[in-house]
C-alpha cells in the first residue's frame, strides 16, 4: 500500500465517524473552522441543513461542552495483580477466601495482600463467600482457645512462668493486710462456685492497676498466667463475663465496699483524706437516638446529650473517692431533702465523720432542716 493510500485511509477516521460524539464533533469543526456550507457539512456526516443548525445553536449556547473525557491520572494497570489473576481465579474455584489466596501466594513466593485480591475477583464478578464453619475452613493457623475460668482449676504446684503483669504482685500484701476477700463478700457482691466475688473484683482490679482502660482488651492477656495467678483463677474471666458482671450489681454494694476498704485502710495505716470536693460531672453521650438528658459541659461552655455523674476526690491526696452516674437533671440538687439525700448521703455514710467538705454551688443550697436527712454525725460547717 502507498504513501497516499495510508493517508486515505488514515483520513477516512475523521470524515467517517464510527460514533455520534466524534461525528457532532468533526461537523461543528467543518462548519465552524473551515467555513464549509451548512449544506455541504450536513451531507458529508449525514445531517439534515435544519438538524446541522440545530446542532451549531447548542453548541453557540454551550461552547464548553466536553467532547473529550480527560484520562484518569494514575497507573492503568497493575502488572503485579494481572501476572497473578489466573491463579487467583483458579484458588477461588477451590472456594478458598481471600486470605487464604494471599496466603497460598505468599507461601508460593508470589505474595499479593488480600486487598489486592478483592478486587481482582471483583473484576472478575466472583461474589463474597457465605460465612464458613471451621470444619469448612481449609487447615491453617486458628486462635488458640483458653480454658473456661474456674477457680477449682487453678494449680499452684511450684513452677516458673513469664508474665507481663509482674507488678500486679506488689498489692497482693495490702489486699491480703485488709483483708481484701473478706471486705467483698461482706458487701455483698455477686459470685459464683466457678468465680467467687473476691476473684471477679481482683480480675477487673488487675485490668486497672495494669492500665487497660477497657475490658474489651482483656482478650488480649487471657492466655497470661501470672494474671490469672494475681485474681486467683486459672485464667482470667473473658470478656463477656467481666462486661456483664457490673450488670448484676446491686447498687447498694459500692457504698458498703468502699466505706469498709477506707475503713480498712485507715486501720492498715494508711492516710486518709479530712477534706473532699464534691462536683457534678457530665459525661458526654456521642451516640444516636437514645433517650438520655442534656447536661452543662463546662469545657465546652455548652449544654449536650450525657450521663450526669456525683464526683467526690480527696483534696489533699488528689484521690478518686466516689462517683454515682445515675442522677437525673432535677435530682442535680434545688435545695429538696429528696434530691440532697438522693446524691449526698450516700458519700456521707462512706466517710463520716466529714468535717470540711468543698461544695460546688450547684451541688446543694442547704435546706433549713437539712440536719434532718443527716446521720447522727457532727454538724458540717455551711
Amino acid at each position: 500500500m502507498s504513501l497516499q493510500e495510508k493517508l486515505s485511509s488514515l483520513a477516512q477516521r475523521f470524515l467517517r465517524p464510527r460514533n455520534a460524539t466524534q461525528r457532532q464533533y468533526e461537523a461543528l469543526r467543518a462548519y465552524c473552522v473551515e467555513q464549509l456550507p451548512a449544506a455541504q457539512v450536513a451531507a458529508r456526516f449525514g445531517y439534515t441543513t435544519a438538524s446541522l443548525r440545530a446542532l451549531v445553536h447548542q453548541f453557540r449556547q454551550d461552547p464548553d461542552r466536553p467532547f473529550f473525557l480527560t484520562p484518569a491520572k494514575g497507573p492503568h494497570a497493575s502488572p503485579k495483580k494481572d501476572l497473578h489473576r489466573a491463579q487467583v481465579i483458579a484458588l477461588r474455584k477451590q472456594n478458598l477466601s481471600i486470605y487464604d489466596i494471599s496466603r497460598s501466594l505468599h507461601q508460593a513466593g508470589q505474595p499479593l495482600s488480600p486487598a489486592a485480591v478483592a478486587q481482582i475477583l471483583h473484576e472478575e464478578g466472583f461474589a463474597k463467600l457465605p460465612r464458613r464453619a471451621d470444619d469448612e475452613r481449609p487447615p491453617g493457623t486458628r486462635p488458640t482457645v483458653a480454658d473456661v475460668a474456674d477457680v477449682q482449676q487453678l494449680d499452684l504446684q511450684p513452677r516458673t512462668l513469664h508474665t507481663r503483669f509482674g507488678g500486679l504482685f506488689l498489692f497482693l500484701p495490702l489486699l491480703a493486710q485488709l483483708p481484701f476477700d473478706r471486705l467483698v463478700r461482706q458487701a455483698g457482691f455477686p459470685g459464683s462456685a466457678m468465680i467467687p466475688a473476691p476473684h471477679a473484683l481482683r480480675s477487673l482490679l488487675a485490668l486497672k492497676l495494669f492500665g487497660n482502660a477497657r475490658h474489651s482488651h482483656v482478650m488480649s492477656y487471657v492466655l497470661d498466667e501470672g494474671l490469672a495467678l494475681f485474681a486467683g483463677l486459672n485464667v482470667i474471666p473473658k470478656r463477656s463475663f467481666l462486661t456483664e458482671y457490673s450488670c448484676r450489681l446491686d447498687p447498694v454494694c459500692y457504698p458498703d465496699l468502699l466505706r469498709r476498704w477506707f475503713d480498712a485502710l485507715s486501720h492498715a495505716g494508711l492516710p486518709r483524706g479530712r477534706s473532699f470536693d464534691l462536683d457534678f460531672h457530665t459525661i458526654p453521650f456521642h451516640g444516636a437516638d437514645a433517650l438520655v438528658e442534656k447536661h452543662y459541659v463546662s469545657k465546652r461552655s455548652r449544654q449536650q446529650k450525657g450521663v450526669l455523674a456525683f464526683l467526690a476526690h480527696d483534696a489533699d491526696t488528689r484521690v478518686f473517692c466516689y462517683a454515682q452516674a445515675d442522677l437525673r437533671k432535677d435530682e442535680q440538687g434545688n435545695g429538696s431533702r429528696k434530691d440532697f439525700g438522693h446524691t449526698f448521703y450516700p458519700f456521707v455514710r462512706i466517710f463520716t465523720p466529714l468535717p470540711v467538705p468543698v461544695l460546688d454551688s450547684l451541688l446543694i443550697s442547704f435546706p433549713p432542716d437539712f440536719r434532718a436527712v443527716l446521720p447522727p454525725i457532727s454538724p458540717l460547717p455551711c
